[in-house]
């Protein structure tokens, strides 16, 4: 994609989104500096969420950005019925979610904000179910053990050992649960690149 005199800001730490957003053909930096404190109002309805979020990364970006420059933002959150499953911060939460998921089928939403320098921003977002065999505990143990998913919202990637052996269908885009609805923001980017 011919970017023109524009530049692209991927602001996300996470190694799926750079691997997404290389995946589109286009050319971009990752600056991950940030004042966000993710946080929200238990009122919000949990659909709501990560438009929220995206949108607070967003704004919270480090520094202004100049004309030719168009920041994207991301966030994703595992849902499973109205239990929002976030990143794990031990082998034992990690557990206690997997255990959520065995057997059900969940919901991964992926909000997206895309800003450039000259005021204009878009946020959107997509969903899709994911539908889980039963896991035995061995199965959850070891994919914790040996694939540490403690970055991940629902304590689980797609893309990994668990998604071969534990996933039984997929309703919508497998990129919005692997972290970024790739189809949209290509749409988006070629928008913002008209203006």
């Amino acid at each position: 994609m011919d970017l023109g005199n524009k530049r692209i800001i991927l602001a996300s730490a996470s190694p799926r989104r750079r691997e997404l957003m290389a995946g589109l053909d286009i050319s971009f930096t990752v600056d991950t500096k940030n004042n966000f404190t993710e946080s929200w109002d238990p009122a919000t309805p949990h659909k709501d969420v990560p438009i929220l979020m995206s949108r607070g990364k967003s704004h919270g970006f480090w520094r202004e950005l100049e004309e030719n420059e168009i920041l994207v933002t991301s966030d994703t959150m595992v849902l499973r019925d109205t239990l929002i499953l976030g990143k794990p911060h031990s082998p034992e939460e990690a557990a206690e979610m997997l255990r959520e998921l065995s057997g059900r089928t969940h919901e991964v939403i992926t909000a997206v904000t895309v800003r450039d320098g000259k005021g204009h921003e878009e946020s959107f977002s997509d969903s899709t179910k994911v539908r889980f065999k039963e896991l035995r505990e061995e199965e959850i143990n070891y994919y914790i053990e040996n694939y540490k998913p403690f970055d991940k919202a629902g304590a689980y990637g797609v893309q990994e050992w668990i998604g071969y052996a534990a996933i039984t269908g997929i309703e919508g885009s497998f990129y919005t649960v692997m972290g970024l609805p790739v189809h949209l923001v290509y749409s988006a980017i070629k928008r913002f690149l008209a203006y």
